[in-house]
């Protein structure tokens, strides 16, 4: 079993006046086959805890550890970390001009594998990924993102996701300007992924609509860079109710 833990991290930002920090010692441990939804209002840090994770440049690890079985992944470069099992989907996905889906799929599955897959078997796969997220095949030849809808972006994270199936799929507001069959086919796509058994989730959202697609063991509110409340999935229908008002006002 993999676990990913996260302890007393503590992150900064740069800012015109100096260091701002943004995650004020976060405490969260994730092993394989949980789904873990973090919740919280704007501005409170989640999207800073996916891509310190991940390894963003931007971000600066002050205090803390991020484990991954073990090993602090906060010392390996962001292809170490993704070769170690870490997958990142960002909530506003890169254009990459010149660089074809194809291209780009089959370049982090031979990073990721040391060894090239077979073209022919390869191109069957990713056909059969993008059916499963109804993608168009001809998205195979286009460059990376580019001119593709919001919708289409968050279609081609989960057909990484498909393909390059790391051991923690880290979702950065994957539902984030999603329509209604975009959102049940992204779900989908992560519930397939999930089905392995030995796969792992950290879902971040505002809202609990994907919730009702993906049931999370755990939901943790997010507010002021910290958890302020931990529980299942019976907590995110609070939050939809009541909001985050009530967590806001004890942090402030």
């Amino acid at each position: 079993m993999a676990t990913l833990e996260v302890k007393n991290l503590h992150v900064s930002v740069d800012v015109e006046d100096g260091k701002k920090e943004i995650l004020r010692g976060v405490d969260l441990t994730v092993k394989s086959g949980e789904t873990h939804a973090i919740m919280g209002p704007n501005g409170s840090g989640k999207s800073t805890l996916a891509y310190s994770i991940a390894g963003h440049p931007k971000y600066t690890v002050t205090d803390g550890t991020v484990l991954l079985d073990g090993v602090d992944v906060l010392g390996m470069t962001v292809d170490e970390r993704a070769r170690a099992g870490l997958f990142l989907a960002m909530q506003y996905p890169v254009e990459v001009p010149g660089v074809s889906v194809s291209n780009f799929l089959r370049t982090a599955k031979t990073a990721l594998d040391g060894e090239a897959p077979k073209l022919r078997t390869w191109i069957r796969d990713v056909n059969d990924a993008m059916d499963k997220v109804a993608m168009d095949r001809d998205f195979a030849t286009r460059n990376v993102n580019e001119g593709f809808s919001g919708g289409e972006k968050k279609r081609h994270e989960i057909v990484q996701l498909e393909l390059l199936n790391p051991k923690f799929a880290i979702l950065d507001e994957t539902d984030s300007g999603l329509d209604i069959d975009a959102l049940r086919v992204v779900s989908e796509g992560v519930n397939r992924f999930r089905s392995q058994g030995d796969r792992a989730v950290l879902l971040i959202t505002h809202y609990t609509r994907i919730l009702r697609y993906i049931q999370p063991d755990y939901v943790h509110v997010f507010v002021g860079g910290r958890i302020a409340e931990e529980g299942g999935s019976e907590l995110a229908e609070r939050l939809e109710a009541e909001g985050y008002d009530k967590y806001v006002r004890v942090d402030a």
